[in-house]
């Protein structure tokens, strides 16, 4: 480790390398202008028979002089001109490597504005955008990890606390058995509610992990669907809630398991926010080689902001917490149906949210 950072802190600076880069290229630039000046006199000397150095014979000591002079006037002004030249074109890469240098030391508000360069050379244009949207990705991911971070913290910190604050309660004695029993009842839940969320993590990152879609079979998916409104049957009936079922018999090829967890995951969400006594309804339809499943809620509507934000790790519309759950679900869902080459997407407005999976044929 020491010697990285040794190594790191000889590193030249951007300006001095800047400055040293432009001599050495201006430098370069005058020796390949005086090597072409060169074979320019070589030609001319024999081709029309001009000697410059028996032309200078000739002259007497002032026009010698005078020449001398011009010589080392024009290499000097050569040379200044070479500087300039190069010190426009490596301004720009000094410019690139400075925002570079920036993102490095993980500043992702830095972005490439080259003016009016950017209009007078299409090339340039295109870089400053691709450049400004690897930075604006590079935010984007910054912020997402530090909204993880705050929601893994809180969604497991909740129950620990509360665990932790009945059982002292218990552990005082001097309460009645009701109470006794209602406070062991609050510890039990909250125990399982840790147990799930940590059961929840471990299947999103097995999820994530897996890179190649396995065990691909032919079944029938509106059955499976039905099953899985089954299997959530007692929170929809609790709750009064009418299911519409719009499809018929559709079959296709994909990962049983996995797409089991899709529905289980957009249906308990749906029943979620369901508000008692609305309609929950799912349709499938066939569209250019795809088959569309849509989930639809009545009596809420997410907002815009949580509609971009819905399918991050943790991430919940209802800030204040209140409602059951741990952020990881619709996380899980995107995911799976990336693995399908499928895309998965929320409309929500006038009093009602839909969520549209869209899978591709996997032949």
């Amino acid at each position: 480790m020491a010697n990285k950072n040794r190594i790191f802190n000889k590193a030249p600076k951007p300006k001095k390398t800047f400055i040293q880069m432009t001599f050495l290229l201006a430098l370069v630039a005058f020796l390949v202008f005086s090597v072409m000046f060169s074979i320019m006199y070589i030609l001319f000397r024999y081709a029309l028979n001009i000697n410059l150095t028996e032309i200078y014979k000739t002259l007497d000591i002032s026009n010698r002089v005078l020449v001398i002079i011009l010589f080392v006037t024009s290499f000097i002004v050569g040379y200044a001109l070479s500087l300039l030249y190069t010190h426009v074109i490596i301004s720009p890469i000094h410019k690139v490597i400075r925002s570079m240098d920036e993102l490095a030391k993980g500043n992702y508000k830095e972005r490439l504005d080259f003016g009016k360069q950017a209009n007078w050379f299409e090339a340039v244009g295109d870089f400053t955008d691709s450049f400004n949207q690897m930075a604006s990705e590079l935010e984007h991911t910054e912020t997402l990890n530090n909204d993880f971070m705050n929601n893994f913290s809180h969604e497991f910190k909740t129950p620990i606390v509360s665990i932790a604050g009945f059982a002292k309660l218990l552990k005082k004695g001097n309460l009645t058995p009701q109470e006794q029993m209602d406070y062991l009842n609050i510890i039990e839940q909250e125990s399982l509610r840790l147990s799930d969320m940590s059961l929840s993590v471990l299947n999103l990152i097995k999820i994530e992990n897996q890179t190649v879609l396995t065990n691909v079979t032919k079944f029938n998916l509106s059955e499976q669907i039905r099953n899985s409104i089954l299997l959530l049957g007692n929170k929809w009936e609790t709750k009064e809630l009418n299911l519409q079922l719009d499809f018929d018999e559709f079959y296709i090829r994909a990962n049983e398991e996995l797409l089991k967890q899709v529905w289980i995951n957009l249906l308990d969400n749906a029943i979620k926010f369901a508000p008692n006594g609305e309609t929950i309804s799912v349709s499938i339809k066939r569209k250019d080689r795809s088959t569309v499943v849509s989930i639809t809620n009545t009596g809420s509507e997410i907002s815009p902001y949580s509609q971009k934000h819905i399918f991050n790790k943790f991430y919940q519309a209802d800030e204040s917490h209140s409602s059951q759950g741990s952020g990881i679900g619709l996380a899980v869902v995107k995911k799976i149906v990336s693995l399908h080459r499928g895309d998965v997407c929320v409309i929500s407005g006038n009093k009602k949210t839909i969520f549209v999976v869209t899978v591709p044929d996997i032949l």
